[in-house]
């Protein structure tokens, strides 16, 4: 690295300092020429994950407050806690980051909400099925009810 001072020495590193394994990792640096000495701080930089849209193939930076939002709006009214829409959120993302490198098709992430949901809240589980797979009439609605209510009766 090129002394940012000076412009013609070489900013080498002195010393290193990483808390615990975690980032942003602080350098001393200094000049060899001109013998200015900074701390520098280095960190991760990501390449955003895109989502592959459904729809028409188009390409968006997955947002973690857009899912967040379609996860409250099926939650509406109903007994699910900020905690747990928030740990479906991390499980989605601990899943999606470790499978897909730079892109995933936005099914597979509607498939993992409503696979969680599902578990979670039935109710929340269908309000968020009903938009993600675009339900146009009632008999698509049943459709998607009927497995839980065959699950649901119990034998006298």
């Amino acid at each position: 690295m090129k002394c940012p001072f000076c412009h013609d020495g070489d900013f080498a590193v002195i010393d290193s300092r990483q808390k615990d394994g975690d980032f942003p990792i602080r350098r001393r640096r200094a000049c060899d020429r001109c013998k200015r000495r900074v701390w520098t701080i280095e960190r991760i930089e990501e390449v955003p994950l895109k989502v592959v849209k459904k729809s028409d193939e188009r390409r968006e930076s997955y947002d973690a407050m857009k899912l967040r939002r379609g996860l409250e709006k099926a939650c509406y009214k109903r007994p699910v806690s900020p905690e747990q829409i928030d740990d479906i959120i991390r499980k989605v993302e601990n899943e999606i980051f470790a499978r897909y490198h730079d892109e995933v098709p936005a099914s597979v992430i509607g498939d993992m909400v409503m696979e969680h949901l599902q578990q979670l809240d039935q109710v929340a589980y269908v309000r968020f099925a009903s938009v993600y797979r675009e339900f146009q009439d009632v008999s698509e609605f049943l459709q998607e009810v009927q497995p839980m209510l065959r699950r649901r009766k119990v034998p006298r």
